[in-house]
């Protein structure tokens, strides 16, 4: 709900602080004092449009602070979630306008496009005036009434996952056979490219170890000419390195006397001159054994040019082969009788069209169910607001094709007939300013049990008329704040006397500036201003004592 409405330098409100509560909350004052100022600052709010002229005289900018409690607007929450501004169960909106008509606006103090300030406003407020949108006019909410008023919403949420299902899979189907011919083609070369792979059966890491392979197999001679020399270098010959290691111990063990500085030296002597005849051990060993395969090298070099060649074909590497094979397998399957294949998703589609059916059904048999019932709630209310002559009638539309649409089988329309005999038509061809905002009071108070719109703004609701439509007209607006939270400008006392909180804009000047003052009234003043509503400036005992019989009545009706 909201909580706080701040307004600096709009209008001819310098600076405007108000606390809200729960309730319904009146706003009066003389004409021309800057009731509406609340209105269109909280219209602002909400993501309105912005108008330079609005700002003070004098001023540089127009500052407009709304904060909500959204403990109980789980919607919001959500929102604010999903969009990363949550602030816990706080939500603040805030719009400047500057004297040369710019605009910015923030949610939780970041900067954010009014496109998002509408669309959170919407699920914190709903304002019904006369000289703005209506979000009566609208279709989507004449769905969303009926269907909170059926408790037929999570209903409504799987019927738009049912149709999410079926209208991607219909894409899909759509695009492939838009390209049935494009399609065949990339088959046909899938397969041709796969069947050729296959053949290959390159492994990972296999064209290394060929390489590997084969530079070992073509170095053959050398490696045996190399290998033999080195066996004759390390013992064979007079010249060896054995030798020399040999002759070498043999001076220092012959030293005419022990020198133990070359204890570790002699040490490292015995250790070299046993790993060297280890080591032409081993090179004898290896050149009797090796043998060259010129044959088995002819069969890796065949089997590298046919990699290479491969690789050359797909301009990669040779080395990412196996990779692409099992990309284009992947592919091959997918297309070919797979999750993208015609026969696949001509089967899901049938599949994805059966379940929504099946929910979107259940909506219908809910909604029309629920229609009948709020039609003659909605009559109810209206005759009690002298509207007995409208008919109202929520209309339920059916698409005769059946085609799956996000909000089920049907659409929804409110429809009024304003006179006996008369097709019932769109609200927004048949309805004036008053009788709209009255029809829209009868709606709103049959569902408000069930509405998530926790705040509901009225914009002089009881135009044109009195009595004791007046009287009905401010139990009614008691009683659906009551439930929630209800502002409403008003001019007439029988309205305000059954507010919960009263506020009362008046204007001043101080040193040729106007100014709009907006305050809280206690007991006294309320009985003081219903009063001034009742008999204008001259004020009688009567008056008075009527006044105060207004309020006190209010502030005990039930409805």
């Amino acid at each position: 709900m909201l909580t706080q409405l701040t307004v600096s330098n709009y209008a001819i409100a310098e600076r405007v602080e108000l606390q809200f509560n729960k309730g319904m909350t009146a706003l009066t004052g003389e004409t021309g004092a800057g009731k509406s100022i609340v209105l269109d600052a909280l219209g602002l709010a909400m993501g309105g449009r912005a108008d330079a002229g609005a700002v003070r005289h004098g001023a540089k900018r127009a500052d407009i602070t709304a904060s909500f409690d959204i403990s109980d607007i789980p919607d919001a929450g959500k929102w604010l979630e999903s969009h990363d501004l949550d602030e816990k169960n706080e939500c603040i909106l805030r719009r400047t306008i500057s004297k040369d008509g710019r605009s910015k606006a923030f949610i939780n103090g970041q900067p954010s496009p009014l496109s998002q300030l509408k669309e959170l406003g919407a699920l914190l407020m709903d304002i019904h005036s006369q000289h703005q949108h209506q979000s009566l006019l609208r279709k989507d909410t004449h769905r969303k009434l009926l269907d909170e008023f059926a408790g037929a919403e999570q209903l409504a949420e799987h019927t738009k996952a049912a149709w999410k299902n079926w209208h991607q899979t219909q894409q899909k189907l759509h695009q492939r056979q838009q390209n049935a011919d494009e399609t065949e083609a990339k088959l046909q070369l899938l397969r041709y490219q796969v069947e050729e792979l296959d053949r290959l059966a390159l492994e990972d890491g296999e064209q290394e170890a060929l390489e590997q392979e084969q530079a070992t197999l073509s170095q053959a001679d050398a490696i045996l000419h190399c290998s033999h020399q080195a066996a004759q270098l390390c013992t064979e010959e007079e010249s060896s390195a054995g030798n020399s290691l040999r002759h070498a111990l043999q001076l220092l063990e012959q030293l005419p006397v022990e020198v133990p500085e070359l204890a570790d030296t002699l040490q490292m002597l015995n250790e070299a001159q046993i790993q060297i005849s280890e080591a032409g051990d081993n090179l004898r060993r290896f050149v009797d054994d090796y043998e060259a395969d010129p044959a088995r090298l002819a069969e890796v070099e065949e089997r590298l040019s046919a990699v290479y060649q491969m690789a050359r074909k797909h301009r990669i590497g040779p080395e990412e082969l196996p990779e692409l094979h099992q990309r284009l397998r992947d592919e091959l399957e997918e297309l070919d009788g797979g999750a993208g294949s015609l026969e696949q998703l001509e089967a899901e589609l049938e599949k994805y069209k059966a379940e929504f059916d099946a929910v979107a059904a259940q909506l219908s048999a809910k909604r029309e169910q629920a229609a009948a019932e709020l039609d003659q709630r909605i009559a109810h209310e209206l005759a009690q607001l002298s509207m007995p002559s409208v008919q109202f009638v929520t209309h339920l539309n059916r698409d005769k094709d059946g085609v799956p649409a996000p909000h089920g089988l049907e659409d929804t329309e409110f429809l009024v007939s304003a006179n006996p005999g008369q097709p019932a038509r769109p609200l927004a061809k048949v309805a004036s300013g008053g009788e709209l905002s009255r029809i829209s009071l009868a709606i709103q108070v049959v569902v408000a049990q069930t509405s998530t719109t926790p705040t509901l703004v009225f914009d002089e609701v009881d135009v044109g008329i009195g009595g004791g439509t007046a009287e009905v007209v401010g139990r009614l607006l008691r009683s659906l704040g009551s439930n929630g939270q209800v502002l409403c400008v008003t001019h007439l006392p029988q309205v305000a006397a059954q507010s919960h909180q009263h506020l009362f804009v008046s204007k001043f000047t101080d040193k040729e500036a106007t100014f709009s003052r907006i305050e809280a009234l206690n007991d006294q003043g309320r009985i003081d201003e219903v009063a001034r509503m009742l008999g204008g400036v001259d004020m009688t005992e009567q008056t008075i004592a009527h006044a105060k019989e207004m309020v006190v009545k209010g502030q005990a009706t039930h409805h």
